[in-house]
């Protein structure tokens, strides 16, 4: 646990966590991109030359709403800025970050929040749920999902838990700042507080590691008309056809 949690001496003399150690960011993004090198190395070596890939003519159908195509750029743009602001200082940076980010971090919580309530109550929530049948999906190519993914899906839920664990902790260390809204307090015992600097840290790294994992995946040439029905919302019936079943999933046509 040396390597990864640092300590220090409390008042008392007694060795409290500090929180994580940041060497783990460079083990984590070397990790990252060998990984995702050698899945792209080895996504070329299987690709098929001739490969014919649906068309993006023709009719289409909607994937994603004008609203949820706003709260995922939102989200990202919000992310991103976390991400940079949290680790400049790590990496050397010299930038007034603290205010940036935790705005930034107060606008995430916004538009999470905001983002869980629409879904359980105007989306269809089952869509992205996991079930035992999900798990075979990967392992049957003659099976095609409903709107995700099983990868789709995991990834999901994988940054689910880690943006909570970033939000959670982040609240935490905010309410022990000064800020517009209150003085600084030091209300929160050195124990405690190094813990949850350690879990926003850990926590921080894992969101590297998925923003980067989510940012490859989304550029990946046999991928990329997700990414764009992200941007426009659309895509098209053929792309429908190939990709998933009608029968799990029946979209209604875009204007």
């Amino acid at each position: 646990m040396g390597e990864i949690v640092r300590y220090k001496r409390d008042v008392w003399g007694e060795e409290v966590i500090l929180g994580v150690s940041w060497d783990l960011l460079w083990v984590i993004a070397v990790a990252v991109l060998t990984l995702l090198a050698a899945h792209a190395i080895v996504m070329a070596a299987l690709a098929k030359k001739n490969l014919d890939r649906p068309t993006a003519e023709g009719r289409r159908v909607v994937r994603h709403e004008s609203i949820d195509r706003a709260f995922h750029w939102l989200m990202a743009a919000s992310i991103f800025v976390l991400i940079f602001t949290g680790t400049a200082p790590i990496i050397g940076l010299r930038i007034a970050w603290l205010n940036i980010h935790w705005i930034s971090g107060l606008i995430l919580t916004f538009l999470i929040v905001a983002h869980i309530i629409r879904s359980m109550f105007w989306q269809d929530f089952k869509s992205m749920l996991l079930t035992p049948k999900d798990f075979t999906e990967p392992f049957d190519s003659s099976s095609k999902p409903g709107k995700y993914y099983f990868e789709q899906k995991g990834l999901h839920w994988a940054a689910t838990v880690v943006v909570l664990a970033v939000i959670i902790t982040g609240v935490l260390m905010f309410m022990q700042i000064d800020t517009p809204f209150w003085d600084r307090t030091n209300s929160m015992p050195e124990d405690q507080l190094g813990l949850v600097f350690l879990l926003h840290g850990l926590s921080t790294l894992a969101l590297v590691a998925l923003a980067s994992t989510h940012i490859y995946f989304a550029l990946r040439p046999e991928k990329i008309f997700y990414t764009r029905s992200m941007v426009s919302g659309w895509m098209s019936e053929d792309e429908l056809a190939a990709n998933h079943d009608p029968a799990k999933w029946t979209p209604k046509e875009a204007e």
